[in-house]
């Protein structure tokens, strides 16, 4: 049993960090919550299935089309929507939550969504890790985690682009100041972190199908592993996807599956109560705001 929850508990993890990481970077640049960010997932799922099945292109070329669309998506969500309500965190948050409503909802509606509409894996096999049989998709979605982790942190570090987001994020006044425009900044966090989200659903939805409950799931996970972690905290989303990645698969082994979600919503009740801020997170603690 031990072997079995190591190694699925490493796996979760870095299936939330996938899943995680677009909403926490959108967040951390734009100061924007994406609550389309399940429906983004969603589609980009979609996107990959029709350009395989309905346009028959082959499966690398699928992906990336897929993944160009849907930063589009992220992108035009900004500009024709976000720009106009930013810096109200209930409007955006109602706007995003809308769109995503509504995007899932027309899927519903024409019928795209069910267990007909799944992705290929990406390779078919298994492998024994610490005795414990695991598939090469779960394998490929922890290896692209860690190497999406470390892209990251060398965009972040290494390019004019990346440099341009950090100082946004550290002091937006300042980097407006400086030339940086704010707005084009905050697009392309928006586009960045929809298809970051999208490559988590084309490496995840292989291991299941389409379905308008994927997408609440999402949206749930991401915000308590950026809550646990810190809404704008890389490191916190690492730590706090280790946390509730193990704490999910403990929970499935001793308890059942119809209580992972339930580990999530604990994890969001308890950091707003004990710490608002996050494990890393840099925000105003209540004591410090009154």
């Amino acid at each position: 049993m031990l072997p079995s929850v190591l190694v699925y508990g490493l796996i979760n993890s870095a299936t939330l960090a996938l899943i995680a990481l677009g909403f926490s970077l959108s967040y951390g640049i734009s100061r924007v919550a994406n609550f389309a960010h399940g429906a983004l997932y969603v589609l980009a799922g979609f996107s990959a299935w029709f350009f395989i099945h309905r346009v028959k292109l082959n499966y690398p070329v699928a992906v990336l089309l897929a993944l160009g669309v849907i930063g589009l998506v992220g992108a035009a969500i900004y500009r024709l929507a976000l720009i106009r309500v930013r810096g109200m965190p209930l409007s955006e948050i109602i706007v995003t939550f809308a769109l995503g409503t509504a995007a899932l909802e027309s899927l519903r509606f024409f019928g795209f969504l069910g267990s007909s509409y799944s992705l290929p894996p990406f390779m078919v096999g298994s492998a024994s890790l610490l005795g414990v049989p695991v598939d090469a998709q779960r394998i490929i979605i922890a290896v692209v985690a860690g190497a999406l982790i470390l892209s990251l942190w060398l965009f972040a570090h290494h390019t004019r682009i990346g440099l341009a987001f950090r100082a946004i994020a550290q002091d937006e006044e300042a980097a407006m100041m400086s030339g940086i425009d704010s707005d084009v900044m905050a697009t392309l966090s928006l586009a960045l972190g929809s298809v970051l989200v999208g490559l988590a659903a084309v490496a995840v939805l292989p291991l299941g199908y389409l379905a308008a409950e994927s997408g609440s799931n999402i949206l749930v996970s991401s915000i308590a592993v950026c809550i646990l972690g810190g809404l704008e905290s890389t490191a916190g989303v690492i730590v706090a996807s280790l946390i509730i990645g193990y704490a999910q698969i403990f929970t499935v082994a001793y308890w059942g599956p119809h209580y992972q979600m339930i580990v999530a919503l604990f994890a969001i009740l308890i950091t707003l109560i004990v710490k608002p801020s996050g494990i890393f997170g840099k925000q105003k603690e209540l004591e410090e705001r009154v």
